[in-house]
């Protein structure tokens, strides 16, 4: 019997599998947003900005989640950090269910699961010192003595490549990089197993943003880390994860191995996203097939009938209009939610 069909009674979907024992499984995850109008505020609609979403992230793996800009990566890494509400589905951690917690059942699993934001300046607050913000989940979590608490501080300082002389100043006296440091000692302050990138390095100049994701693999290879890495940054993903899942419009279009989805992708959004990436050799660049996505992305309050990339697939049948293809698992191991594989 496979890991696979222990998980839960009769899953709705199908989900990726791979060899090790995983941290993190989503399944069915739905996160939508009501939409209200006129002066009674009745619901007239809902933003389905993840929708049924189904995967696992093993211990100690790196998980890249990719998609174009309002695609639900960030919505489906809040969500699965219970962040917001879900409208339904399951998130195991650990093999607790924390879906349907609140409250204190809730507050109890914080520790283990934490954030790292896309905007640091935006994510510290502005009128607390640099060891206020890395203690405040100490302060929340831990009853630690003021000589104990500062030795942590000091410690989660010394591991982010922080000078310890920095603990008394302000964030607007850092730059970006050193912002971003700040929120990942903060986020490790309490000895997480999983945490949730959202897209970490896209507010950071280019010349920093390597320094930070060495930083994020340098962490994970000495603390046992377990990353869902969200970016719009395919080169980055590509030296950052081990796997990678593809979204669009709220759904996983495909997902697999790293080396799979960039050597040989095989969903028409995989390839036509793959193919924007630019080559660094000129002879290569030259000769490199781009494919031109036609129209808009569709509104996530109003998504197609059928499969979601419907109304922009360069290979559309009739059967992509009239049915949601099923997210099955291909001969090596990969899964893909498309007709035409």
């Amino acid at each position: 019997m496979t890991p696979e069909t222990t998980l839960t009674a009769a899953p709705k979907t199908a989900a990726p599998a791979t060899e090790g024992d995983p941290l993190v499984r989503v399944r069915n995850l739905k996160m939508y947003f009501p939409i209200y109008r006129g002066v009674l505020r009745r619901q007239v609609g809902e933003v389905k900005a993840v929708d049924d979403l189904s995967f696992d992230i093993f211990r100690g793996e790196t998980l890249g989640l990719v998609g174009e800009s309002g695609c639900g990566k960030s919505s489906a890494g809040r969500a699965i950090l219970r962040l917001y509400d879900v409208t339904d589905g399951q998130i195991l951690l650990d093999g607790t269910d924390i879906a349907p917690l609140s409250g204190r059942e809730l507050r109890r699993l914080r520790p283990e699961m934490q954030m790292i934001f896309q905007d640091p300046q935006a994510s510290l607050n502005p009128r607390m010192t640099v060891a206020s913000i890395i203690a405040e989940p100490l302060d929340e979590h831990r009853r630690l003595d003021r000589r104990a608490r500062m030795e942590r501080v000091f410690e989660l300082m010394d591991a982010v490549g922080l000078d310890r002389d920095f603990a008394n100043r302000f964030p607007h006296e850092f730059s970006g990089g050193q912002r971003q440091r700040i929120g990942i000692a903060r986020a490790l302050a309490l000895n997480p197993k999983f945490i949730v990138c959202d897209e970490p390095i896209a507010a950071l100049d280019v010349s920093i943003q390597a320094q930070v994701v060495n930083l994020l693999e340098d962490l994970q290879e000495r603390m046992g880390l377990t990353y869902l890495f969200i970016s719009h940054d395919l080169s980055m993903v590509r030296h950052l994860a081990t796997r990678v899942a593809v979204m669009y419009l709220g759904r996983i279009m495909e997902i697999g191995s790293r080396d799979q989805l960039y050597d040989d992708p095989r969903h028409p959004y995989t390839q036509a996203l793959l193919s924007a990436v630019p080559e660094p050799d000129p002879a290569a660049e030259s000769d490199r097939h781009r494919i031109i996505l036609e129209g808009d992305v569709p509104s996530p309050a109003n998504p197609p009938e059928g499969c979601n990339f419907c109304t922009r697939c360069p290979q559309v049948k009739d059967i992509c209009k009239r049915e949601t293809p099923a997210f099955r698992q291909m001969s090596d191991g990969r899964f893909i939610a498309c007709h035409l594989v």
